[in-house]
C-alpha cells in the first residue's frame, strides 16, 4: 500500500506578491504586477508534492471569511482537505519581488488565534491519521496564542503511529520541535544561525552545525543556502547541491518545493545523492516561474534541471 502523505500548516497565509522594479525603502513604489495566491508553508508544499504525482491531504486551520481562495486550490490540484475553519479571515502575506536584484520583502501578518478547542480538535484528527511509513511534513511559523511546545507533541504523537516526520519552521518553533527529534528538518542558513546562536560563514561551519543536530536525533537535516546550494547532511554522508545560474522569477514557494523534493526522493528510498538533486532541481523548477506550475509542466521543469544540478561531497 502506497504512503500516505500530509502536510500540516498551522500558520496558513493568502501570498499576495507585488512585484516591483527598483524596490526601494522609503520611496514612493508603483506596482507592475500584483498576484494572490492560497499559501503557507505546508499547504505550498502540497502543491508542488501533487504536481509531482504524489496525491496529499492538507490539514490546519483556515479563517471562513476568506477561504473560497483555498478552497479553490484544494479543488483544483486535488490535494484532500481536511484544514480546520475557524471564525475570521486568513492572513494576508505582502511580498515584494524585485526583478531588479532578485530580492524578495516579506510582510508577514500574524494570523488567526486558534482557540485551545481548535487546537485540541487539531491533536484529535492526528491522532486518528497516518501509520507506520507514512509521513507528515509540519511547516510554518505558529499562530498567536499557540505555545511553541505544540509541535514536539504533535511530532512525538506522530512518531508513536509510526509516522515519518519533516519539520520545516523557525526560531522559538523550530528548537521546540527538536525535542522530538523530527526526522527531517530543513532550515536555511540564515534560520540554522538563530538556532545555534552564532553565525555560520563558510560551508564547512554550516555541515559542522547541521552535524550537531544529527547528533541529537535528527535523521537528516537539509541547509539551504540560496545561490550558494544545500547541504544534505546524515549521520554517516554529507552531499552538497550546487544549482546553475537561473534568472529567478520569484522566490515565493521555492524552499517549500525543496521539501516536497526531499520528501519525493525519500518515499522511493532515493540515495542522498539523488535526494539533494531532485529537492534542488524542485526548487530550481518553482525559483525560476512567475508563479508555481502544477502538473506535467513542473515535473518537465524539474527532469530539466535535475542533470544541470552539480552534486560533491563534502
Amino acid at each position: 500500500m502506497p504512503s500516505a502523505l500530509f502536510t500540516l500548516t498551522l500558520n496558513p497565509a493568502i501570498d499576495r506578491t507585488l512585484t516591483i522594479h527598483g524596490f526601494t525603502v522609503g520611496a514612493v513604489n508603483r506596482v507592475e504586477l500584483a498576484n494572490d495566491r492560497a499559501g503557507g508553508k505546508g499547504i505550498n508544499v502540497a502543491a508542488t508534492l501533487v504536481a509531482l504525482g504524489y496525491p496529499v491531504a492538507s490539514l490546519g486551520f483556515l479563517g471562513r471569511d476568506n477561504a473560497a481562495i483555498f478552497n479553490t486550490l484544494f479543488a483544483q490540484l486535488g490535494i484532500e482537505d481536511r484544514c480546520l475553519r475557524l471564525p475570521g479571515s486568513t492572513r494576508v502575506g505582502i511580498k515584494i519581488f524585485d526583478p531588479r536584484s532578485g530580492a524578495t520583502t516579506d510582510i508577514n501578518f500574524p494570523g488567526l488565534s486558534p482557540a485551545p478547542a481548535d487546537v485540541e480538535a487539531l491533536r484529535g484528527q492526528l491522532a486518528e491519521l497516518g501509520g507506520a511509513g507514512d509521513c507528515c511534513v509540519l511547516a510554518g511559523s505558529l499562530p498567536p496564542g499557540v505555545a511553541p511546545e505544540v509541535y514536539p507533541e504533535l511530532i512525538a504523537m506522530l512518531k508513536a503511529r509510526g509516522v515519518r516526520t519533516v519539520v520545516d519552521t523557525s526560531g522559538t518553533a523550530l528548537r521546540a520541535a527538536l525535542q522530538a527529534a523530527p526526522d527531517i528538518i530543513k532550515p536555511n542558513q540564515a534560520e540554522l544561525e538563530a538556532l545555534v546562536g552564532r553565525s555560520l560563514p563558510t560551508e564547512a561551519a554550516v555541515i559542522a552545525a547541521a552535524r550537531v543536530l544529527v547528533a541529537g536525533g535528527v535523521r537528516l537535516v537539509v541547509v539551504s543556502r540560496g545561490a550558494d546550494g544545500a547541504c544534505f547532511v546524515t549521520a554517516d554522508r554529507v552531499v552538497v547541491a550546487r544549482p546553475p545560474t537561473v534568472t529567478v522569477g520569484s522566490t515565493v514557494g521555492a524552499g517549500d518545493a525543496m521539501v516536497a523534493g526531499v520528501v519525493a526522493a525519500q518515499l522511493r528510498r532515493a540515495t542522498l545523492a539523488d535526494t539533494a538533486r531532485h529537492a534542488t532541481a524542485c526548487s530550481l523548477a518553482v525559483l525560476t516561474c512567475a508563479a508555481t506550475e502544477t502538473g506535467v509542466a513542473l515535473r518537465d521543469r524539474v527532469a530539466a534541471f535535475e542533470p544541470r544540478v552539480a552534486l560533491s561531497p563534502a
